[in-house]
């Protein structure tokens, strides 16, 4: 339930009675007056009961959302893109996924062009907002994923061939995030052992055989 009608003897009286059925706090709701009340006769011939509608506002993320939604749909018509932006969101996190036709642009090489949006919707909506700040995680069609999966079959593949060849394995550079991939799901292959070597953008995975 995100609003209520309530009638009471007095507006503060309908106020707690609707902030009691909402479950919400005095700050987490917008307050509306449709009928202030009034005594009447005596305090009895007349009388007339005081009227609000008390609606609860959007979370602070739901606000986030919207403020991303925005931001991405104002640069994908700057970009001449013609696509449909949704997502989702809780406490920590902004969830988006942008689908459409033909949106290789939107992705790039490796992802990279998806990583520069989604770094630049990060930075504009956290900046613009007074509210806390939310991780932002932008998809487009699947990709990421997709990319997910196939670092991990990449990990898979080349870990056996560290072990194999008792020499160690350097692959391509990687962002953090994809690098992380690759570090967990060789965290329990048996043999191997990796870190990270060089700066970014050029830091990439080390696979060293441990036998």
């Amino acid at each position: 339930m995100r609003s209520v009608e309530v009638e009471a003897r007095t507006v503060d009286e309908a106020v707690e009675e609707a902030l009691a059925r909402l479950g919400a706090s005095r700050d987490e709701v917008k307050v509306t007056v449709l009928e202030e009340g009034s005594k009447g006769l005596f305090g009895i011939l007349g009388s007339k009961q005081a009227k609000v509608l008390v609606e609860k506002l959007p979370a602070a993320h739901e606000r986030k959302l919207e403020k991303t939604i925005a931001f991405l749909n104002e640069l994908l018509l700057k970009m001449g893109v013609s696509a449909q932006v949704n997502g989702t969101s809780d406490e920590e996190t902004i969830n988006i996924e942008i689908t459409g036709d033909d949106l290789g642009t939107l992705i790039g090489r490796r992802g990279q062009t998806l990583d520069a949006i989604q770094y630049l919707t990060g930075l504009a909506v956290n900046r613009q907002s007074s509210d806390e700040w939310h991780r932002i995680v932008i998809d487009v069609e699947g990709y990421r994923a997709r990319r997910t999966e196939t670092l991990r079959s990449l990990a898979q593949r080349l870990g056996a061939k560290a072990v194999s060849t008792g020499r160690r394995v350097a692959l391509d550079p990687m962002n953090a995030a994809e690098r992380r991939i690759i570090h967990q799901e060789l965290q329990s292959f048996e043999g191997v052992e990796t870190h990270s070597e060089g700066r970014e953008p050029y830091r990439r995975v080390i696979i060293v055989p441990t036998k």
